[in-house]
């Protein structure tokens, strides 16, 4: 009997697993934009067929079909819907030549049809295969760089649409992983004891991602670089410890910027309530990292954006290098034609090596 119901069983699991199988593969993924219009038109018939090609992962083929439906009905109704999955053929076929291939396309689609709902969804496709190509904060940057563009113009081109919250959220994860590259920068040169990059890295980082997860452990190093610089850079250093305690007031440091404060004879600030209500929030809401996730994340491909946040508004604009902090600009007087930095030569000493040096004004 046992041995019955097991022959009985063993097909239905294999089907089970195939099905599962083929499904996470792609087949008979369901497209997104269908044409519920009943009608025995031939460019609509055209269309369902393309989108049934599109399903079952023929895009080849739904391809060709999408361009002779293009070619030969220019006005028809369906002409937008048609642009728009061809284009989602690319994406879903992938790889770099599709996915570059879907970027054209949607850029062409979002050209010709702007005041379309549909357009909106195709900046946000745009948005998201660059995101899915971002890489690890410690390698290239390009793919972040330019999903943080691309997703940044689905909240500024399309604010009322419904892929905006999510873009929103896109735009948060990548700047967390941006930011992220900058603070182990500056951690490079803050350890290596090069307290000037180290405080030009931090003042960047800290001025542009205030939603970075370790925000107030980089303005504990940019201040600390600073007071490292003498009390030159007494106001700066003062500045990093108050936005500590303003901004960050749940922070490990907030204690240890209250007693640098102190012995700078500053005074100390007062929270933010609402910077203290968002940090308390972010908490509370922070994504727990699994048993053997640090693991399993050498071996993971993508960047690890569990520790972005969950609530603010994140930058808008790209981030600008910093000014290196030991350099200072002066304005030249009315009726001067002046630079930045003059050239000068060394009187002679009597030395063979007594060359003309750059001299900052």
């Amino acid at each position: 009997m046992q041995g019955r119901t097991g022959r009985v069983i063993l097909p239905i699991l294999v089907t089970v697993l195939v099905t599962g199988l083929l499904s996470s593969c792609g087949f008979h993924r369901k497209y997104e934009n269908p044409i519920a219009k009943d009608t025995v038109q031939p460019d609509k018939m055209l269309f369902d067929k393309a989108i049934s090609d599109l399903e079952r992962g023929r895009y080849d083929v739904a391809r060709l079909t999408l361009q002779t439906l293009i070619g030969t009905y220019d006005s028809s109704e369906f002409l937008a819907k048609a642009k728009l999955a061809l284009a989602d053929s690319w994406f879903r076929e992938g790889g770099a030549a599709g996915l570059a291939n879907a970027e054209a396309e949607y850029k062409d689609f979002i050209l010709f049809y702007p005041m379309l709902e549909e357009a909106s969804e195709a900046q946000e496709k745009v948005c998201l295969l660059h995101y899915r190509q971002m890489d690890k904060p410690d390698r290239d940057a390009d793919q972040a760089m330019k999903a943080d563009q691309e997703c940044r113009a689905v909240i500024e081109q399309f604010p009322n649409s419904k892929f905006a919250p999510q873009a929103q959220q896109y735009v948060r994860n990548i700047q967390e992983v941006l930011a992220e590259s900058e603070y182990r920068t500056g951690s490079f040169y803050y350890n290596k004891k090069s307290f000037v990059a180290a405080a030009s890295r931090f003042q960047g980082l800290t001025d542009h991602y205030p939603l970075f997860s370790n925000a107030d452990d980089a303005l504990w190093k940019q201040g600390d670089s600073y007071s490292h610089l003498g009390t030159r850079f007494s106001p700066q250093a003062t500045e990093a410890y108050s936005r500590i305690l303003q901004f960050y007031p749940l922070s490990i440091h907030a204690d240890a910027a209250r007693k640098r404060l102190a012995s700078l004879e500053q005074p100390i600030p007062e929270p933010d309530p609402v910077a203290a209500a968002r940090m308390k929030y972010e908490l509370a809401n922070q994504d727990k990292p699994g048993v053997f996730s640090h693991f399993w994340g050498i071996f993971r491909s993508r960047p690890d954006v569990s520790m972005a946040a969950k609530s603010g508004t994140p930058a808008t604009t790209v981030l600008r290098p910093a000014v290196p902090v030991s350099i200072t600009f002066q304005t030249p007087a009315a009726g001067e034609v002046g630079s930045d930095v003059t050239v000068s030569t060394v009187p002679d000493t009597g030395t063979p090596d007594a060359t003309p040096q750059l001299q900052p004004r």
